[in-house]
């Protein structure tokens, strides 16, 4: 009797074990936001469901055993569920003027004593700070800058910076420089940049656009670069350098009739450029097309749509090798590889100036293309849709 207990309660707690621990690995797994279309269900595994609700499009929802016992929580996000965005793969040209002006590189100033360690850097000053304000006034530009620090005559000033988001504020005497007799504090900064990416998709209801699906960083810095305003414009592809092992090709672009704007930028995060734009940036050729979340994304065969020819946006032919677990918004989404012929001919894989592409997966968009690997010009990475779509702010009507 006593072994058929134990066998008994064997066969039984075992596999209540198993599940227990199968159950404890995917809790740990499940990301800390989820997006779900409306009323919609999320079922984790065959013991975990993630239910979401409507009415509100950031809350918090419970992670059930079973459907019955909370396990744990997630923010859920709704998108909307008929949901129609004009896909891009078009070239396109993006002006940004920086918020304030970048301190980009500190220097020693040259007087008529010598040369003077840095006044900014003695004064804290760092490698990466915006400055916002000068004895009170707004900057906005690097001329702007050097004015009203040559205005000082010598005297003190006082600077507002922006550290990572913190405000700081620094008082520090400018000295007059022997080359040009103004007076300077000891700083390299930049105003603008300015390049080539492409467009991945346009909602023609709000006319909100996005590109890139990575951030505008400083090139010397690595700094994101905060938006005080911004455009795009038409570009045109002139030529490619084809990508080869440690050495990544590139689309090399020209802006096109400038004075046209597409649209306006007024965000730059981890997940690209965004802003609103006219209906110049409906791609006439494709039809709107639905989204495709995380949850019904798969590894396999899908699809980039992208420029690297005077033909336009053609369609080229790539794999999910990986899906990515992302607790944060990211570029780093999904690692893919190019697998089209034509493409690995002309441009060797992803190319920079790629970045934005729309990956395609039975017909829905499902993200964008954002990084090549150096070292494997035909392999990359891309960025899920939805964390797009949460920036371009099209998860809050």
């Amino acid at each position: 009797m006593k072994n058929f207990l134990n066998r008994y309660l064997y066969y039984i707690l075992v596999p209540i074990l198993f599940i227990m621990l199968i159950t404890f690995y995917e809790a740990q797994n499940i990301p800390a936001t989820i997006f779900l279309r409306e009323n919609d269900t999320v079922k984790q595994n065959m013991f975990l469901k993630v239910k979401g609700m409507n009415k509100k499009t950031d809350r918090n929802a419970s992670v059930n055993l079973l459907g019955v016992v909370p396990v744990g929580s997630v923010s859920i996000k709704s998108v909307k569920e008929n949901m129609l965005l004009y896909p891009g793969g078009q070239p396109i040209g993006v002006k940004l003027n920086t918020q304030g002006v970048l301190v980009v590189a500190l220097s020693d100033v040259t007087t008529k004593n010598g040369k003077i360690i840095s006044p900014a850097a003695s004064s804290g000053i760092q490698i990466g700070d915006d400055i916002l304000k000068i004895n009170d006034v707004t900057i906005k530009s690097g001329e702007q800058t050097r004015e009203e620090i040559d205005r000082s005559e010598g005297k003190n000033i006082k600077i507002l910076l922006d550290r990572k988001g913190e405000k700081i504020e620094k008082i520090l005497k400018p000295v007059k420089s022997l080359e040009d007799n103004g007076y300077k504090i000891g700083l390299w900064i930049r105003d603008s940049t300015a390049g080539v990416g492409t467009l991945t998709f346009y909602d023609k209801e709000s006319n909100m656009f996005a590109a890139l699906g990575h951030p505008i960083t400083d090139i010397d810095t690595g700094t994101i670069l905060k938006v005080n305003s911004g455009e795009i414009v038409s570009s045109s592809i002139v030529s490619i350098k084809k990508g080869a092992k440690g050495n990544p090709g590139e689309l090399k672009g020209i802006f096109v009739n400038e004075n046209n704007t597409l649209g306006n930028i007024y965000k730059n995060t981890q997940c690209g450029v965004f802003g609103k734009g006219n209906n110049q940036l409906e791609n006439k050729k494709l039809a709107p097309m639905k989204i495709g979340l995380r949850s019904e994304i798969k590894e396999g065969p899908a699809k980039i749509l992208t420029t690297i020819g005077k033909e336009g946006v053609k369609s080229y032919d790539i794999k999910i090798e990986k899906l990515l677990a992302q607790d944060v918004p990211g570029p780093k989404s999904m690692v893919i590889r190019v697998t089209d012929k034509e493409l690995l001919e002309k441009a060797g894989g992803i190319v920079q100036g790629m970045s934005g592409s729309p990956i395609i997966q039975n017909e829905k968009i499902v993200g964008a293309v954002t990084h090549v690997l150096v070292n494997k010009p035909d392999v990359g990475y891309g960025i899920y849709i939805e964390w797009m779509l949460n920036d371009a702010n099209l998860l809050e009507k």
